[in-house]
């Protein structure tokens, strides 16, 4: 059994900051990509930013510049800075990971429950 457990979500005004972690716990034997992903109310979730097993990474367009993707191999987890906020960044912040359980022989994707990011103007 794999879970992923988000944390770091909360209100700030416009300009400040947020750090987003989330941690795989269970029956992880290897992970591939990582990424966070956002939604808002009538619209497809979107992808946010990414880091694959190499450390690459990639943003989205409103990410580029402003948020900062980052993984911690040893603990499981993926951590979004995000700088500057501004009131289009508000919604739901969803993790993602490609995870190979342990007894596996495929990877599959997991998500995280959501943590709600809200910037005030």
């Amino acid at each position: 059994q794999v879970q992923l457990v988000e944390s770091g979500g909360g209100s700030v005004q416009a300009g400040g900051s947020l750090r987003l972690r989330c941690a795989a716990s269970g029956s992880v034997r290897l992970i591939n990509d990582m990424g966070w992903y956002r939604e808002v109310p009538g619209k497809q979730r979107e992808k946010v930013a990414i880091v694959w097993r190499s450390g690459d990474t990639r943003y989205g367009d409103s990410a580029k510049g402003r948020f900062t993707i980052s993984r911690e191999n040893s603990q499981n987890a993926v951590n979004l800075f995000m700088d500057r906020l501004k009131p289009e960044d508000s919604g739901v912040y969803y993790c993602n990971m490609e995870i190979k359980p342990t007894g596996s022989l495929h990877f599959e994707y997991y998500w995280g429950q959501g943590t709600q990011v809200t910037v005030s103007s």
